[in-house]
Formats: C-alpha cells, sequence, structure tokens
C-alpha cells in the first residue's frame, strides 16, 4: 500500500515561508552498477566496455554537471543504504553486509577459520535499543522537518521484515512506492506481477504497483511514472522536493528491457550481457523521463540531481551460478570487494550549485559524504542528529571541483563473508585510501597489499615489499580508525578472540 500523508510539515516551514525557494533534490540511485557500465568516460577516455553501452541521459547530466572520477560506495549494497541515509560509515554504524528479509538472520556464508562478526544484521532503526541495529537520525527527517515533501520510490532495504528499518516511512518520508525490506524484486515483469504470483514466495515480490499488472509495463518504467506522479503535488503546491528514486535496476534476477533488448541481441552480445545492457538502457531512460519532466514544469534549473550507485558491477572470476554478466575493467575484481571493481561508482551531480557544468572532479568522495552535502544544498544549517556523522560535505567541490585533499583518508569495511569458499577470495578485508595511496589488508591472513592508484588503477601492482614504511603508517592510520568506531571483526574460531587490527593489535 502507498504511504501517502498529505498534511504536511511538522515544523510549519511552508516552501512560501522563504525568503528564496530552496532547491529540489533528487537522489537518482542505481543498484549493483559498475563504474564502466555506461558510455559516460569516467576514466577520462572512452573505455571498450564504454562503446558496449548507450546511457544518453546519463552524457546529457555529465554535460549539465560535475562528473565525480573518484566517487565511493561499499562492497554491498545495505552498508551503502545506511551510510547514505545516515552519514555514517559502515565500519562505524556497523551494518556492514547486505540484511535479510527475515529479522535476526545473519546473511554471511559460513566459513572454517571464522564465526561471524557481531555485525547489525538488523540493519537501521529508529528506536533505541534495538537489538542489532543502529539508531541513527536520517537526513529525510531533517528535510521534513525543513519544509520539504519528501518521497522515497524503489528499493529501500535498510533492514528486515518487523523492523523500523522495512519502511521508509519510518526515517522521515512522507510517500513511499515499493520500498520495503528485500534487497532485489522478484521479477521486474508486469505479466509476472513484479513476483506478487498465487502460490509463489512472495518475500521479494515488489508492492504497490498493481495498476501495472499485465500492462508490458518493465519495473524501471512502472516506477520511473510513480515517482513522476508523487513530485507532481508538491510542484503544483510550489513546495521544495526531496525524491530518493532507488531503482531495483540493475540487480539480479537479469531479465531484458523489451524496449531495448532486441538492439543488444543484435550486436551480438551474450545473452546475459544482452539483457544487462537493455536494463542499463532502461535505467538512463528513467534519468531522462526525469529530467524531461523537470523542464517541462520549468524547475529544471532549481533542482539538483545526484547520480550514484550503491557498489560496483556484479563480476565474480569464476562466476557463482551463471549471475556475472558485467566487468569493471579496468578495475580489478566486482561486488562484494574492496578493491576498485567494488567500491568506485558513477556520480554526476547537476542543478544550481554547479558552477562549470561539464567539469570533472578527481577529488575522492564516499556515500556517507551524502548525508551533510544534501542537507548543505537544502540550506537545512542547524540539526541535531543521535548519531556522530563522518561524512563530510561535497557542496565546494560543485564550486571548485578542481580542490584536491590528499590528507583524508576513506575507509572500507568489510568482516563478512559473502562468497562461498575458504580461499583468499574477496572476504574479510579493509581497505584505505589516502591521495594516491592506498591499502588493502585481508583479515584472513594479515597481509597487505599497497597500491599506487594513480598509476595503476586496476591494482595489479603490489608495492608493499618496497614501500614498508608506507604500509605501516597506512596500516595504523586504518586501525586507529576502526578502533575509534569500534568496528566489527569476524571472530578466530581457534581462539574465539577478534581477528587483529591491520596493524596486528587487537
Amino acid at each position: 500500500m502507498k504511504k501517502l500523508f498529505t498534511t504536511l510539515l511538522l515544523s510549519g516551514c511552508l516552501a512560501t515561508g522563504y525568503a528564496q525557494q530552496p532547491p529540489n533534490i533528487i537522489v537518482f540511485l542505481v543498484d549493483d552498477m559498475g563504474w564502466m557500465d555506461n558510455s559516460v568516460p569516467f576514466s577520462g577516455t572512452m573505455q571498450p566496455l564504454n562503446h558496449r553501452f548507450h546511457t544518453p541521459n546519463m552524457e546529457r547530466l555529465a554535460a549539465k554537471g560535475v562528473l565525480f572520477s573518484n566517487a565511493y560506495a561499499t562492497p554491498v549494497c545495505t552498508p551503502s543504504r545506511v551510510s547514505l541515509m545516515t552519514g555514517m560509515n559502515a565500519a562505524h554504524h556497523g551494518v556492514t553486509n547486505w540484511t535479510s528479509p527475515n529479522r535476526n538472520n545473519n546473511t554471511d556464508n559460513p566459513d572454517s577459520t571464522f564465526a561471524p562478526a557481531p555485525w547489525n544484521i538488523n540493519g537501521l532503526t529508529t528506536r533505541k535499543g534495538d537489538s542489532a541495529a543502529v539508531y541513527a537520525t536520517t537526513y529525510p527527517e531533517l528535510l521534513k522537518a525543513a519544509g520539504y515533501y519528501t518521497v522515497h520510490v524503489g528499493k529501500a532495504h535498510w533492514g528486515p521484515m518487523g523492523t523500523p528499518g522495512s519502511n521508509p516511512v519510518n526515517f522521515g518520508f512522507l510517500v513511499n512506492i515499493s520500498g520495503h525490506s528485500a534487497g532485489h524484486p522478484q521479477s521486474y515483469l508486469s505479466e509476472e506481477a513484479y513476483g506478487n504470483l498465487p502460490g509463489k514466495n512472495t518475500v521479494q515480490a515488489v508492492p504497490d504497483l498493481e495498476e501495472y499488472y499485465h500492462t508490458g509495463t518493465f519495473l524501471t518504467e512502472a516506477l520511473t511514472r510513480e515517482a513522476i506522479k508523487a513530485i507532481a503535488y508538491p510542484i503544483s503546491r510550489k513546495q521544495p522536493f526531496y525524491l530518493n528514486l532507488a531503482h531495483y535496476a540493475v540487480h539480479v534476477p537479469l531479465m531484458g528491457d523489451p524496449r531495448f533488448l532486441k538492439k543488444y541481441q543484435d550486436a551480438g552480445l551474450d545473452p546475459q550481457e544482452a539483457k544487462y545492457a537493455s536494463m542499463i538502457e532502461g535505467m538512463d531512460k528513467s534519468l531522462g523521463d526525469i529530467m524531461d519532466y523537470l523542464e517541462e514544469q520549468h524547475i529544471a534549473q532549481n533542482t539538483i540531481i545526484i547520480f550514484m550507485s550503491d557498489n560496483g558491477g556484479l563480476s565474480l572470476h569464476p562466476p557463482r551460478g551463471g549471475e556475472a554478466h558485467t566487468q569493471n575493467l579496468p578495475l580489478r575484481a566486482g561486488k562484494g570487494a574492496v578493491y576498485e571493481g567494488g567500491i568506485r561508482e558513477p556520480m554526476i551531480v547537476s542543478g544550481p550549485l554547479v558552477n562549470t557544468p561539464g567539469s570533472v572532479c578527481k577529488q575522492p568522495v564516499i556515500i556517507e559524504d551524502f548525508f551533510p552535502t544534501i542537507l548543505e544544498m537544502a540550506g537545512v544549517k542547524s540539526y541535531h542528529t543521535v548519531q556522530q556523522t563522518d561524512g563530510r560535505s561535497f557542496v565546494p567541490l560543485l564550486r571548485q571541483p578542481a580542490t584536491v585533499d590528499d590528507q583524508r583518508i576513506l575507509v572500507w569495511h568489510y568482516p563478512d563473508k559473502w562468497i562461498p569458499g575458504d580461499g583468499p577470495g574477496i572476504n574479510y578485508r579493509s581497505a584505505l585510501r589516502q591521495g594516491k595511496w592506498k591499502l588493502v589488508y585481508s583479515m584472513r591472513d594479515g597481509s597487505k597489499e599497497l597500491y599506487d592508484l594513480s598509476t595503476d588503477i586496476g591494482e595489479q601492482h603490489n608495492l608493499a615489499a618496497k614501500n614498508p614504511t608506507k604500509v605501516k603508517e597506512l596500516a595504523k592510520l586504518l586501525s586507529n580508525q576502526l578502533r575509534q568506531w569500534n568496528a566489527p571483526m569476524p571472530i578466530l574460531k581457534a581462539t574465539g578472540t577478534p581477528a587483529p587490527m591491520p596493524d596486528g593489535q587487537q
């Protein structure tokens, strides 16, 4: 059921009360989209994979805004989404892996060496004292209190069924369309009622879209139409709005978007890759439809759009169950990894704060930066949160995209097991980036890798042996930060103690 609350604005601060209309803000969030899964040259030059995809509306957005070539999320979805909502790093909020639809269910795969880390398996909550969950103030709550009409459309995945995290309304959204506890759709097809079929498991079925059943409307298109209908209301009232358009695309199950599939089949792509490419283009059409609507309503000049993905593309080596369908080259690995292919994301920001349309920002930013950024964009200068936030506003980068801060550290922490098997793989790793240097730490064997991303974006040349002083320095920075945040660590079965920190200490 759609949750629509039209008794608005607990603060009594209507848009008409502002001296100047605050900007509308849209976060356009894509699921599992890799850095290379588009026709925008985020690396600076067109790469082979860029030629495979057709995303003219991403190109259009980049021409109007700032392209961030070093934008980061976390290795998997729920940690990114909780970081976005709370402004906290995943090591800090403790939701380090994806949450199950079922409460108190640890999604880590079993391991012969480690018992699971004590991470917050019940996700994000609004209630102090909820077990295995992070209690935090979200920025949609603060936007609503400041007079914004807040809308969520699409994937939520902040917590299991029966917890506050399963319902976006609990986090400050006046409207929720199709957001619940599931991390992917049961089906993208209206002919399958988006998974709502009698006698079938409907835990992952997409709610709220009954009017589109059996109409031939692909899920991405249905959500786009609903988003446009939802924001028509505040536009008619001349009230600023925040739209969280969080597509289920392009997460598995792979289902070709019939509007675009044939051209990729005709181009000779592998059947799975053709389906994936068609889903990418369907997502891009959604972006274009939103941009067109803003222009038709004459509000495009006062609307900020932030385009982002929640983690890297699904690129498993070897593939698991035939699921892998994309690459991230020249980046290493993909979803689930703290290597660049799992965390570096396509990010573009357009709107009235951009001084130089078509510019590129190389300064590294990370998903928890969205929290203070969006509040600054909205003009919300004074607010209280129950949590200590970690993000830094990137509004100054929109005005001066050439700014460089090579002292800031970015941290990724994945003390979990996503891929089955006991090999080195991509599980149980942390990473830190400072300037051009990136350290990767394996909790399984204590090894450390050092990469110079300015010359080795693919992380192919481990420089740890040649630079022991830099390794020690970065390992200490990473360890200190993880301790400060009380980051969860996997438990060694042999001793019952947490795995050592990167500096070798507990």
